[in-house]
């Protein structure tokens, strides 16, 4: 076994010409940053949703089989350089645009933070060690990164993986605000397919019965992190950053692990319908 790369949660092996190995670790990131603090046991929740959600989704995917607890096998793939994210409600990022620009993608300019959306909207971004950053379609075109049919197709298919998701996640009593997909094209037959992987780090959810417009929302996923390193300041930290440069992140505290760890369980567990143990 052959070792390929480490990402910010996953360390990939190569098995064989055809198959990696993804490890899904305990590390955790936020603002692109890698956190210097471990969640001991959230690789294995994180691997588990993958599986869920790969068995689930009415979509090809790259998934052979899990390999441990916190180990699947995946096709190997030649990764499309972006991520496709799709947003069904006005939150995160895509708030903080719409409130500093004008007309962003067409939006009524006088909605709520957190205001659910006329219609699920394909908002994707560059994928990069670094620093994603959000392009048009008309970028992913002009770089050549897809061709039109390609760029359709991953916007259609983005858009009914999320609202496959969302019924599953509605009859557990949540609400997906959010979601990034990744693809990948096959070396033999270059059809593009799901990839990568899906949970909390992926993904904004919320309960219906917490949800309120107006406001920031009680989420279970790792928008819980991010709230906390922004109240400490280290949001601030790294928007300042010069390019390339990423600062220090803190020691997360044992009540935020076990607050996030707690999260992530109790969000699998409700979807997924099975115990995380």
């Amino acid at each position: 076994m052959k070792f390929v790369h480490s990402g910010k949660v996953k360390d990939v092996y190569e098995l064989d010409e055809n198959n990696l190995l993804f490890h899904f670790t305990d590390r955790v990131s936020a603002y692109d940053v890698p956190m210097i603090t471990n969640i001991k046991g959230k690789g294995e929740i994180l691997c588990k949703f993958a599986e869920f959600w790969f068995n689930y989704l009415d979509a090809k995917n790259h998934m052979v089989r899990l390999d441990d607890k916190d180990k699947m096998v995946v096709k190997k793939l030649s990764m499309i350089p972006l991520e496709c994210v799709v947003r069904g409600y006005l939150y995160g990022s895509l708030f903080e645009r719409y409130t500093s620009s004008e007309n962003i993608m067409g939006l009524d300019p006088n909605l709520k933070l957190a205001a659910r959306l006329s219609n699920p909207i394909f908002d994707p971004t560059t994928k990069s060690q670094i620093h994603d950053v959000p392009i048009s379609e008309d970028q992913i075109l002009e770089q050549e990164i897809l061709t039109e049919s390609e760029l359709d197709y991953l916007r259609n298919t983005s858009i009914n993986l999320y609202d496959q998701m969302s019924i599953i996640s509605d009859k557990a009593g949540f609400i997906l605000a959010d979601v990034k997909f990744e693809f990948g094209k096959d070396p033999q037959s270059g059809e593009i397919i799901l990839a990568d992987s899906l949970g909390p780090d992926e993904f904004r959810m919320w309960t219906k019965e917490s949800y309120k417009p107006g406001k920031d929302q009680f989420s279970y996923d790792k928008q819980y992190l991010r709230d906390w390193l922004t109240k400490v300041g280290f949001r601030d930290k790294v928007k300042s950053s010069k390019d390339g440069e990423k600062p220090e992140p803190p020691e997360l505290p044992k009540d935020v692990v076990d607050e996030l760890l707690k999260r992530y369980s109790h969000v699998y567990e409700k979807i997924s319908n099975k115990s995380d143990k």
